[in-house]
């Protein structure tokens, strides 16, 4: 009796190996694939902000960390007798507002160096829903259990998504032409949202990372690895 499906996974032509250098962003899955190789020795580092479940906040990341823009004291707030970010993840909070804009800017200069250097960048999106601050109108990467009423919800159209993982890709271009970027979508289901609601996220990220690779001309340098997929089968 067969328990899972074999999936045939062609061989890559750039395949890691202890002489790589991998940057993993994203979601909590990307921190746990960045554990792994951590643990097996392999050179990578991960999520320098924390955890970012969506594409913007990834590329609100990369673009500040090229473009050199580093964060100021009146780009935080205070809540729950801490100081945050909206565009990090509560790790990077602290007591300290001195000590968050130390974290936040150190992690400008790594997330920099470290996409100048890499050999393999993987960039694994959580979902496709975002919440857009009311006053700012900004979408945050954390909510900081700041109320939900100072937020809208909103699922991103594949459309949209693909402009933000277009601007990715072409973000990451400006400091490193040949690393591999493989794009993935996490198999962790974001259930609070709903089954059908996470099953739409999903989906459209999904669309919008195939959308990209076929209107790319990286044949041996852009990839999706189908995570997601081999994760749900698993589980089924």
């Amino acid at each position: 009796m067969k328990l899972r499906t074999n999936i045939g996974l062609q061989p890559t032509n750039n395949p890691l190996d202890y002489q790589s250098r991998s940057v993993l962003l994203g979601s909590c899955f990307a921190s746990n694939i960045g554990n792994k190789l951590n643990f097996y020795k392999f050179r990578s580092i991960q999520n320098p902000f924390g955890i970012l479940f969506h594409s913007t906040a990834i590329e609100k990341l990369l673009e500040r960390a090229i473009l050199g823009k580093d964060y100021q004291e009146f780009e935080l707030f205070h809540q729950h007798d801490r100081w945050h970010c909206f565009d990090a993840h509560s790790d990077i909070s602290s007591v300290s507002k001195e000590e968050v804009l130390l974290n936040l800017n150190q992690g400008l200069a790594i997330t920099r160096e470290e996409i100048t250097n890499a050999t393999h960048i993987f960039i694994t999106l959580g979902t496709s829903w975002v919440y857009r601050n009311k006053k700012s109108r900004e979408v945050v990467a954390n909510c900081h259990k700041v109320p939900q009423k100072n937020f809208d919800k909103v699922l991103y159209s594949p459309n949209q998504l693909l402009a933000s993982l277009e601007n990715i890709s072409g973000l990451i271009r400006k400091l490193n032409t040949k690393a591999a970027l493989i794009f993935n979508v996490s198999p962790v289901r974001h259930l609070k949202d709903g089954f059908i609601e996470n099953q739409r996220s999903k989906a459209h990220l999904i669309t919008a990372i195939h959308e990209l690779i076929e209107n790319s001309k990286e044949v041996d340098l852009l990839y999706y690895f189908p995570s997601y997929e081999l994760m749900m089968d698993e589980l089924r």
